[in-house]
């Protein structure tokens, strides 16, 4: 009746014990409980031991290659995975390059573009309009795949507007592309990676100028404005006018830097450049040149003599114009002189005619001027110099504007450093003025809101819980359990009376540790009486009340000893 009695009381018991309690009575449960997570921490390495090293087979697959290729896998028996985000697709390294040669024995991935490999499949009695759309398609393709290799750029589609080529020049049409641009999550492409793109197709299809190509990104952003001739400008043309500036500050703060210290000035200049290609060519013709020293291009002259004749003469009329009468031999010639010099005869009449023509070569001057790009037309410089700093008398540290010579000395140094020219239009202006301080008066925080106390609680704070829950762990559960185990077991209370008790004529001495203990035996051994007394009565009320759990119990306890 009495174990009846502890059994019900124990699993009636208003006060259940706790769950420390319970491991405190039950010291196996601990060890097994240790012992299963010990188990499963070894069979959790074991299995990460044994999961093999995945590499990637492929990545930026289309969905029609990813499911193509995963199709494939799953009948060729090789595991895969997919990287974070779906990026990439993954399978054992030592199966990387088998996998990738049956897929491409497959034909996958067949990419969402293609290029000239197009053009091998050619069928005999292919028409010519199918040639030309072909050799298109794969010019498309081919351009499409030079693009996607920009880091920027995650995939690409070319668009081109082939027109048929005509034996007319009037009917003849220049082509135009068109460019889709897909960018990575992130990333932005900038306007010398456009004009890049812009150059490639320019350069890749015949007679295609850069105006007639238009690139846009997936949001639907034109990225090809900057490169259509509305401004005349390019990255380019900035960038070299933006070095030129930066130049020029280098060289003014350079030459003020070692007189007036390295943050006591500061320079800022404006350039203005002359982009323009300009081509000039001036014919001109000067007078000719003093007389002797001009150069003869070509000289004609002509003699003309007429003999034999008589000249026209006497009056007018027939007798004058008749012929003259022919002459009678013997022809007497003159007789000489008388110094034995025969006269000469008379000139026979006639006429002398003299033509000449000379031309001379043409003073001509032929000058051909081009001027290259990126000249530079004016220049506006502005420069801040600080107050130069002082001691006083008192030790102070002030702050004193520069005087007039210094001031002019700095500007005409300014001057010779960026090339100071008034034709040119360029301007100079030179300041003396003291600088602002950005130092800000610092704020001293209390100790509780500065940043380094906060955190150094914060991990005080971690440390202090982590040694409450270990001592927690020691006096509650690990200290009960090894002073049940290792203790050795106490003296019979007997025995410790009869040392405790005192003999005769020995004179009475203080309770002793043995007494003490026996005293604290004694008073377990009333409370355990009297637990077995509470429980006992506990289980006559309850066989009263309950008779029908009293028989359940009885035969549960049958059925356990039969077995």
């Amino acid at each position: 009746m009495s174990t009846l009695a502890a059994g019900t009381g124990a699993q009636a018991a208003p006060g259940a014990l706790p769950f420390l309690q319970q491991l405190r009575a039950n010291p196996r449960l601990p060890l097994i409980i240790g012992a299963s997570f010990a188990v499963a921490v070894m069979a959790a390495l074991w299995m990460w031991s044994r999961q093999p090293d995945y590499g990637v087979l492929y990545s930026n697959l289309s969905d029609r290659d990813g499911g193509a290729i995963i199709a494939s896998l799953q009948k060729m028996n090789v595991p895969y995975k997919f990287a974070e985000g779906g990026g990439a697709l993954l399978v054992e390294k030592g199966k990387v390059a088998e996998a990738r040669l049956r897929l491409a024995a497959e034909g996958l991935p067949k990419g969402g573009t293609v290029g000239f490999e197009l053009m091998d499949n050619q069928k005999f009695g292919t028409s010519q309009f199918a040639e030309q759309i072909n050799y298109q398609r794969a010019l498309e393709g081919e351009l499409a795949r030079s693009i996607n290799s920009i880091s920027a750029v995650e995939s690409a589609r070319v668009h081109l507007a082939l027109p048929k080529p005509s034996l007319f020049v009037r009917d003849q049409k220049k082509p135009s592309a068109s460019v889709v641009l897909s960018l990575h999550r992130g990333r932005s492409i900038d306007e010398g990676q456009v004009s890049a793109i812009v150059h490639l197709i320019s350069s890749s299809v015949p007679e295609l100028s850069d105006k007639s190509i238009t690139v846009v990104d997936q949001a639907g952003n034109l990225l090809s404005a900057a490169n259509s001739g509305t401004r005349g400008l390019d990255v380019s043309q900035l960038k070299y006018a933006q070095e030129i500036e930066q130049g020029y500050i280098r060289r003014i703060e350079a030459i003020l830097q070692p007189l007036m210290g390295t943050a006591n000035v500061h320079a800022q200049v404006a350039a203005e450049i002359d982009f323009s290609v300009v081509e000039n060519t001036d014919e001109k013709y000067r007078p000719n040149q003093t007389p002797g020293s001009a150069a003869i291009r070509s000289q004609q002259s002509s003699d003309s003599i007429q003999t034999g004749s008589n000249p026209a003469g006497g009056v007018p009329g027939a007798l004058s114009n008749q012929p003259p009468v022919n002459p009678v031999a013997p022809i007497a010639l003159p007789a000489a002189s008388a110094g034995g010099v025969a006269q000469p005869a008379p000139a026979p009449p006639g006429s002398t005619r003299k033509d000449g023509t000379i031309n001379y070569e043409l003073d001509r001057s032929i000058r051909h001027v081009q001027q290259g790009a990126g000249g530079i037309k004016r220049l506006s410089v502005a420069v801040v110099v600080n107050y130069r700093g002082s001691t006083d008398a008192q030790g102070k540290r002030v702050a004193k504007a520069l005087t007039a010579s210094e001031l002019e000395q700095v500007n005409n140094l300014v001057k010779e450093a960026m090339g100071f020219s008034a034709d040119r239009g360029d301007s100079l202006n030179v300041v003396n003025s003291a600088f602002a301080s950005d130092t800000v008066e610092a704020v001293e925080l209390p100790l509780w809101k500065q940043p380094a106390n906060i955190e150094l609680a914060k991990t005080g704070g971690q440390y202090l819980l982590v040694a409450l829950l270990a001592l927690f762990a020691w006096f509650a559960v690990l200290r009960p359990l090894l002073r049940k185990h290792l203790h050795p077991p106490a003296p019979p209370q007997a025995e410790q009376d009869e040392e405790t008790l005192p003999t005769p004529g020995t004179v009475e001495q203080p309770p002793s540790q043995a007494q003490t203990a026996a005293s604290r035996q004694a008073e377990a051994r009333e409370r355990r009486e009297q637990r077995n007394a509470d429980n006992i009565q506990y289980a006559h009320e309850t066989s009263a009340k309950n008779p029908q759990v009293v028989a359940m119990l009885i035969k549960q306890w049958m059925a356990e000893k039969d077995d």
